[in-house]
């Protein structure tokens, strides 16, 4: 509720400034729907879910350019899910360039990482797992950015301080995890500083001719938790559970390389717990493939492109569902004018035979709206795998959305 009336703070002070100032206001407002396939394994969560979404944009520069202000923000209304529905700024910026040197101060996102299927690198922002099980929404993190670019490569150094929780699916949440990681408790820190311990980063990019790479390095507490501790039984018998977060040390690699239709992509990151029950511990990751992309199939002006990933942990730190793991995947872009796109997919655990699949496929309409659509099914899961929690949540969402 707290980050709820940040947000809409914020969102007056954007319509205000909009007004004053004649900024530039973009963003969009929708709708979405998400309907199981099966019935529910708790009592507690529900088949067909809807919820509403609002995600404004603010932008204004002066000085000819190099000072900017740039506001983002984030909220979700949801059915159901208490947790789901929640507030974020994902975006509360000044940049200002100095010379040879962009200083950026605020709440920013920071993307790492060259792979389709996971992005091993990318730990500047916390997860915002309740958006969508694949990860892939980021939560706004306090930072001070300093970078540079040169003839011999880009440095971007990060001081920064506060830590954001990782959200995850309420009791009446769905996907979610048998145990129910109740984030209205408080987490447990390895560090006595908490969730103000003062994390840095640092990473160095460069490309030479057709190769591509970055070097980064993570100094603070791991975005994602090291274990879960037990709390107390909900009222139809599944755990309760609260994170614990860990400083780690991550150092990291990605790097994509670009031969005709051909692009091959790598990422590596070794993770060294510094604190708590876990310290001491190394783990290593990583995920590698490549993308080949036929232009123009059979003079349709249609593209297809070819995905395969393989994904690998060695687990010491923590269980995941990407320890021996092949991702392969097709990608149409029909390149129209209503710029028409389906990626669909599969991960196929090499252990346990467990397969994960997936469509995504979006669409403008008109000028102003889009729609997306997705299914994920998931099959085969062994019991005491993490993929086993999702065993009955196969589901098909729909998302349509005004942009302003």
């Amino acid at each position: 509720m707290k980050n709820s009336f940040y947000c809409l703070a914020a969102i007056s002070f954007v319509t205000f400034s909009v007004n004053a100032f004649g900024a530039e206001f973009s963003g969009y407002i929708g709708a979405q729907t998400r309907n199981f396939f099966n019935p529910p394994s708790a009592p507690e969560q529900h088949s067909n879910y809807l919820s509403a979404v609002a995600e404004p944009e603010f932008y204004q520069e002066w000085d000819n350019g190099d000072q900017n202000v740039e506001i983002k923000l984030f909220y979700r209304a949801d059915q159901y899910d208490e947790q789901r529905t929640h507030g974020d700024i994902r975006e509360l910026s000044w940049t200002s360039v100095f010379e040879d040197w962009e200083l950026r101060l605020g709440i920013s996102k920071v993307f790492w990482g060259v792979a389709e299927t996971q992005h091993l690198v990318d730990i500047v922002n916390q997860t915002d797992l309740v958006e969508n099980v694949d990860a892939e929404d980021k939560l706004g993190q306090q930072m001070i950015r300093a970078s540079t670019e040169q003839d011999w490569g880009t440095i971007d150094l990060f001081v920064l301080p506060g830590f954001r929780e990782r959200t995850f699916a309420g009791i009446e949440g769905r996907p979610r995890t048998e145990a129910i990681v109740d984030t209205s408790r408080n987490a447990i820190y390895d560090s006595s500083n908490g969730k103000n311990h003062i994390d840095l980063a640092a990473r160095y990019s460069h490309y030479i001719g057709e190769w591509e790479f970055g070097l980064s390095l993570f100094s603070g507490t791991g975005r994602e938790p090291t274990d879960y501790s037990f709390v107390t039984l909900s009222s139809s018998g599944q755990p309760i559970v609260v994170p614990v977060y860990s400083l780690i040390t991550q150092l990291g690699f990605d790097g994509q390389a670009f031969f005709g239709d051909w692009t091959w992509k790598l990422e590596a990151a070794n993770i060294e717990v510094r604190s708590g029950a876990k310290k001491g511990i190394n783990s290593f990751k990583t995920v590698g493939g490549f993308e080949y992309t036929w232009v123009g199939i059979a003079d349709s002006g249609m593209d297809l492109g070819f995905v395969v990933e393989y994904h690998y942990s060695d687990q010491r730190i923590i269980e995941t569902i990407f320890d021996n793991d092949l991702a392969t995947g097709l990608r149409f872009v029909f390149n129209d004018a209503q710029s028409s796109e389906i990626l669909a997919g599969m991960f196929t655990d090499a252990n346990t035979q467990a397969i994960a699949s997936f469509i995504e496929a979006s669409r403008r309409l008109g000028d102003s709206w889009t729609m997306e659509f997705q299914v994920r099914t998931f099959h085969g899961a062994k019991e005491n795998r993490p993929l086993y929690s999702f065993r009955f949540d196969d589901f098909a969402q729909f998302d349509l959305n005004y942009h302003f």
